[in-house]
C-alpha cells in the first residue's frame, strides 16, 4: 500500500506540479517561492499519504499545501498583506481565466513561461525546468553545459524576470506566434529526453515522447500552417516509430543498422512522411523540418544498406548551416563516414574534438571509436571506448560500450 501511495504522489507531481508553480508564481512573483512550496507538498505527500492514503483530489491537496507553505514564507518576510490575501485565495489551477485559446493546460503554460522578452535560450531552460519536470542535470546536458552552469543561467532568467518587472499571465492569442520558437525548443528537449535519456537505468522515457508528441499534435491543431509545428511532429513520430526496435529482449540496445525493420510503427512512419511532405510544400524549410527528412531517410529504407547516406550528409550540411551545432557536426560526421567511408568520418570527428565544444559528451569518443573499428584501428577504438564508458550516463549505454571494448579485446 505505501509503494501504490508513493507511485500516486509521484504521478500527481509529474502532472500537476507545473501547474501549481505557475499559478504560484503568477500570484507571489517569486519563482524560487514558487517552486519551493510545490517541492514541499510533494515531500508532504511521501511522507503523509503512505500512512493517511491517497487524498480523494491529490491535486488538489498539493495545491493548498503548496498555497499554504507560501502562506507561511510570506508572513515571516512580512510582505504585504494585499499579496497575502492574493494567495490565500488560491484555488485549484483550472479557475485560471485563459485568453489564449489554447485548449492544452500545460500547453498554455509554456506558452505563458516562454516570455519573447527573455533570451531564447533561458526561456526554454526554465520552462523545462519549472514546467515540463527536467532536473537541472538533464536540461544542462541537454544544452552541453554544466550543471553548474545551468543552475546560473536559471537564475540569471529569473533575475532578469524579477528585475524587468516581466509579468507571468498566459498570453492573448494573437501573441501566441512570437512565443512559438520558445515552445517549439521546449517540446523537441522533452521528446528528445524522452527518446534518448540522459541519465539512469533506461536508455528512453516512454512517458517524455507521448506527453511530447500529444502537445506537437495539440499544437499543431492550434496554429494549421506553421511549417516548423508540422515538421516538429513529423520528426518526433518517424523517430518514435522505433520505439519497439531499439532494444532487444534482454533489454540490450540494438545499433540502427541491426534493428528489425518490420517492427517499427508503420502508421507513425505514413504520418510524419505525410506531415513532412505537407511541411516542405509550404516553401519555407526550417531546422525541424530538415531534422524530419533525416528520420524519413532512415524511416523509409527498406534494409540499413539501402540507406541514402549520401543525402543525410547533405541534410545534416543545410542544418548546420541554418542552425550551426556540434552535434548537428557530429551527425554529420556519422553520415559522410558512411556516403565516403570511415576515414573521411573520422577526419570530421577529430575537427569536432579540437574544438572543444563536445567535451564530456561521451557519443563523440563513442562515434571516434566506432570508426577506428571500422578502420580495423582496435588498439585506439579501444582506448576511445573507454573514453566513452567514463562519460556515458545510462546504464544501457554502459553495457553497450562495454560489450564493444570486449569485442575488440577478444580480437586481439
Amino acid at each position: 500500500m505505501a509503494g501504490l501511495s508513493t507511485d500516486a504522489a509521484v504521478a500527481a507531481f509529474r502532472e500537476e506540479g507545473g501547474r501549481v508553480v505557475a499559478a504560484l508564481i503568477r500570484l507571489t512573483g517569486d519563482w524560487d517561492l514558487a517552486e519551493e512550496a510545490v517541492q514541499e507538498a510533494f515531500a508532504r505527500a511521501l511522507e503523509r499519504w503512505p500512512r493517511d492514503g491517497v487524498p480523494a483530489k491529490p491535486a488538489a491537496w498539493l495545491t493548498t499545501t503548496a498555497r499554504n507553505h507560501a502562506l507561511t514564507r510570506l508572513r515571516r518576510s512580512s510582505l504585504e498583506s494585499a499579496k497575502l490575501r492574493e494567495v490565500a485565495t488560491l484555488g485549484a489551477p483550472e479557475e485560471d481565466v485563459d485568453p489564449s485559446g489554447v485548449p492544452d493546460d500545460r500547453l498554455r503554460l509554456m506558452f505563458t513561461c516562454c516570455h519573447p522578452a527573455l533570451p531564447l535560450d533561458g526561456r526554454v531552460a526554465l520552462t523545462l525546468r519549472t514546467l515540463a519536470g527536467l532536473t537541472t542535470a538533464e536540461i544542462a546536458r541537454a544544452f552541453l553545459v554544466s550543471e553548474s552552469a545551468m543552475a546560473q543561467r536559471l537564475v540569471r532568467t529569473r533575475r532578469k524576470i524579477r528585475d524587468a518587472g516581466i509579468p507571468y499571465r498566459v498570453p492573448p492569442a494573437h501573441l501566441l506566434p512570437e512565443r512559438l520558437s520558445g515552445v517549439l525548443g521546449v517540446l523537441y528537449l522533452l521528446f528528445n529526453e524522452g527518446y534518448a535519456a540522459t541519465a539512469g537505468d533506461s536508455p528512453s522515457r516512454h512517458d517524455l515522447c507521448v506527453e511530447a508528441i500529444r502537445l506537437s499534435r495539440t499544437l499543431a491543431a492550434l496554429m494549421p500552417g506553421e511549417p516548423e509545428v508540422e515538421g516538429l511532429l513529423a520528426l518526433m513520430l518517424l523517430q518514435h516509430s522505433r520505439r519497439a526496435a531499439r532494444m532487444d529482449a534482454d533489454g540490450e540496445l540494438v545499433t540502427l543498422e541491426d534493428q528489425d525493420r518490420s517492427s517499427w510503427n508503420r502508421p507513425e512512419i505514413d504520418e510524419g512522411v505525410a506531415l513532412l511532405d505537407v511541411a516542405l510544400r509550404r516553401g519555407v524549410a526550417g531546422p525541424y523540418q530538415l531534422q524530419a527528412a533525416i528520420a524519413a531517410c532512415h524511416a523509409t529504407a527498406p534494409t540499413a544498406a539501402e540507406t541514402d547516406w549520401p543525402q543525410i550528409a547533405a541534410l545534416y550540411g543545410e542544418l548546420a548551416r541554418r542552425v550551426p551545432s556540434p552535434v548537428v557536426e557530429l551527425n554529420r560526421a556519422v553520415a559522410v563516414a558512411m556516403a565516403e567511408g570511415p576515414s573521411a568520418g573520422l577526419a570530421l570527428v577529430d575537427l569536432a574534438a579540437e574544438s572543444g565544444k563536445l567535451a564530456g559528451y561521451h557519443l563523440l569518443p563513442a562515434t571516434r571509436a566506432d570508426l577506428l573499428r571500422r578502420l580495423g584501428r582496435r588498439g585506439e577504438a579501444a582506448a576511445a571506448y573507454r573514453e566513452a564508458l567514463a562519460l556515458a550516463g545510462t546504464e544501457a549505454d554502459r553495457r553497450f560500450l562495454s560489450r564493444r571494448l570486449a569485442e575488440i579485446s577478444d580480437a586481439d
